[in-house]
């Protein structure tokens, strides 16, 4: 939404600044301000996320490591129990119809996405600020 103002109002400097150098410079401040906000807004989150995962609770702190395994779990099934059980049957129950693969784009993204922050922590890691109380 941001986005859409910000070629309205750059044209309205032109009517009421005289000096290019300002002009240049408040039209580039305004150009980075959705930017800036994002920004802003994923910082904020960063610092939710570090303080969901200092919690003790596993309920709390443990989400993450439970949708890695539910990820796990559905890629294995999909991709390697279901093909084997598929070639099974053809081969000796043809009569057995079996179900289809599962739609895997959400679990794919969600895979992805989880990689993203494993590859996160493994820079937290490198950077000797990661978390190593786990078991406390």
């Amino acid at each position: 939404m941001l986005t859409a103002l910000i070629g309205p109002v750059t044209g309205l400097l032109d009517k009421f600044i005289e000096d290019k150098d300002q002009k240049a410079r408040l039209a580039h401040d305004i150009a980075t301000m959705s930017e800036k906000h994002a920004n802003a807004l994923a910082k904020e989150q960063a610092k939710a996320n570090t303080e969901a995962a200092k919690h003790p609770s596993m309920f709390v702190a443990g989400a993450r490591p439970a949708i890695m395994w539910v990820c796990a779990i559905g890629l294995f099934v999909n991709f390697f129990i279901l093909p084997l059980m598929t070639w099974f049957t053809a081969l000796f129950a043809p009569e057995i119809n079996m179900p289809n693969f599962v739609d895997t784009g959400e679990l794919i993204s969600l895979t992805i996405a989880l990689l993203g922050m494993g590859g996160l922590r493994s820079w937290e890691k490198t950077k000797g600020v990661a978390r190593e109380n786990m078991k406390k």
